[in-house]
C-alpha cells in the first residue's frame, strides 16, 4: 500500500502558494506499509546489513525483561501493537527510526535470551523462553504480525534532505510515551561528528570510573548490561550531557537563556567544527580529566560536606564544572599542580569552609552562579601556583 503525505518545508502566503506546494510532488514523504509474520520480521533482522538496528537518533534501551514480556503477551493475546518505522538507506536495506525496543524485545524473545517475567494474564507462563513454550502457544505466536511503515528512498532528493525528513518523523513519533531527556533530543536533532566524539569521551574508562558508570564494553551498543541500563546517568545520556556542559560552560560569558538552551546552542554550533578542532577538544577534555583525578583521586568531583565534614561519596555535576573548567585553563602547569596536589585539596576544602552552602553543588544556577563558582575555583588554582 502506497500512500503520500505533505511536508511542511516550504514558505507559503497565499491560497495559491499552497495548492502550488501540494502539486509539488517531490515535497511529499513517500512510505509503504508492511505486515510479516513474527519468525518472518525476525529472520530479516539476522540478515546482514539488511537492517541497521541502532541509528544515532535512537534513545538508550529503556525496556528490562518484565516490559518485554508484556510485548510477547500483548501476541499471545492478539492484541494491537503499534507499528515499527523504517528508513530505507539504500535500496532493501533499511534503518530503524521508531521501534526499537519492540524489535529487540521480539529478537531477544525468539533467539532465547528472553525469560517471560511478570505476565498478568498468562502466569503459566512466567520463567519460560520461547524453545519452552507448548507446541501450540508457540505455534500460535509464529502466527502474529507485526507492521511497519517503510520511508522509501525516494522520499529525499539528497542525504541533508534525508537526514531532515527523518528527524522531522522522530520528533512527532516523540512527542509522547517515555519522555525524552535534553541530550536525547540533542543526540536525535544534531547529527555530527561531534557526537560522536561526546560518546567516545563519555565511554573513557576514567571517566566512567569517577562518575560510577559501568566501564564501557564492545558489546555495549547492542546489548547493554541490566547494571548498566539502571544506571541514571547513562539512561537518559546524562554522561554524553557532562561532556558538553565542559566544552560550553568554558565560554560561560555568553550564557543566555538558561543552561539547556545554552547547551542546544553550542551543540548547533559543533556542526561547524573541522577533524582538528575536535582533536583539539578531546586533547583538552582527556587531559584535564586526566590532571583532576591526578590531583583528587577517590574524591574526583565529590563536594566536601562542611557539616559532616567529610567528602561526598558521589560527584557533583556544578562541582565537575568548576573543578574542570578551571584546571583546563592552568594544562601549561599540570606537573606543578600534580606537584601541589595535597595544598589543592586543602584549599578546596576551605572554599566549601568559606562559602555559602550550595555555591558548589548548583543551588543557584543562574549565569552569575555559575560565573561566581568557576572564578572561586580558578582563583583558588593560581593562588596555589603563587605560593
Amino acid at each position: 500500500m502506497w500512500e503520500r503525505t505533505p511536508a511542511l518545508d516550504i514558505p507559503v502566503k497565499s491560497e495559491r502558494d499552497i495548492n502550488a506546494k501540494y502539486d509539488l510532488g517531490e515535497q511529499r514523504i513517500v512510505t509503504e506499509s508492511n505486515r510479516e509474520k513474527l519468525p518472518i520480521f525476525v529472520e530479516s533482522f539476522r540478515k546482514s546489513g539488511y537492517y541497521k538496528l541502532r541509528p544515532h537518533f535512537q534513545r538508550r534501551s529503556r525496556w528490562d525483561a518484565e516490559r518485554q514480556s508484556k510485548l510477547i503477551e500483548s501476541f499471545i493475546m492478539n492484541m494491537p501493537v503499534p507499528p515499527v518505522f523504517l528508513y530505507e538507506r539504500t535500496f532493501n536495506s533499511y534503518e530503524v527510526l521508531d521501534g526499537q525496543q519492540r524489535i529487540t524485545a521480539i529478537m531477544d524473545f525468539y533467539e532465547g535470551r528472553l525469560r517471560l517475567k511478570g505476565l498478568e494474564r498468562w502466569t503459566e507462563l512466567n520463567g519460560m523462553t520461547y524453545s519452552q513454550l507448548p507446541s501450540k502457544v508457540r505455534a500460535g505466536i509464529d502466527r502474529r504480525s507485526i507492521s511497519s511503515i517503510v520511508l522509501l528512498k525516494e522520499s529525499a532528493a539528497s542525504d541533508e534532505e534525508a537526514t531532515i525528513i527523518k528527524q522531522l518523523l522522530f520528533e512527532r513519533l516523540n512527542t509522547g510515551g517515555v519522555k525524552l531527556s535534553p541530550q536525547e533530543i540533542r543526540n536525535a536533532l544534531y547529527q555530527h561528528e561531534f557526537n560522536t566524539l561526546m560518546k567516545r569521551l563519555a565511554d573513557a574508562d576514567l571517566f566512567r570510573d569517577i562518575w560510577r558508570i559501568p566501564r564501557y564494553t564492545s558489546t555495549e551498543d547492542e546489548a547493554p548490561s541490566a547494571k548498566l541500563l539502571k544506571n541514571p546517568l547513562y539512561q537518559k545520556m546524562e554522561d554524553r550531557e557532562l561532556v558538553l556542559r565542559f566544552f560550553a560552560l568554558r565560554h560561560v560569558s555568553h550564557l543566555q537563556g538558561g543552561v539547556q538552551n545554552f547547551l542546544d546552542l553550542y551543540t548547533i554550533r559543533a556542526q561547524q567544527f573541522d577533524t582538528s578542532d575536535l582533536a583539539a577538544l578531546e586533547n583538552l577534555f582527556l587531559s584535564t580529566l586526566d590532571l583532576a583525578y591526578t590531583i583528587f583521586g577517590s574524591i574526583t568531583f565529590r563536594p566536601y560536606n562542611v557539616k559532616k565534614q567529610k567528602w561526598e561519596t558521589a560527584p557533583h555535576k556544578a562541582f565537575y564544572d568548576a573543578v574542570m573548567i578551571g584546571l583546563s585553563q592552568r594544562l601549561s602547569a599540570a606537573e606543578e599542580l600534580a606537584a601541589k596536589a595535597q595544598l589543592i585539596i586543602e584549599s578546596t576544602k576551605r572554599l566549601f569552609e568559606e562559602n555559602g552552602e550550595g555555591t558548589f553543588t548548583g543551588r543557584g544556577n543562574t549565569k552569575a552562579d555559575i560565573i561566581k563558582r568557576l572564578d572561586l575555583f580558578d582563583s583558588m588554582i593560581l593562588a596555589v601556583l603563587n605560593s
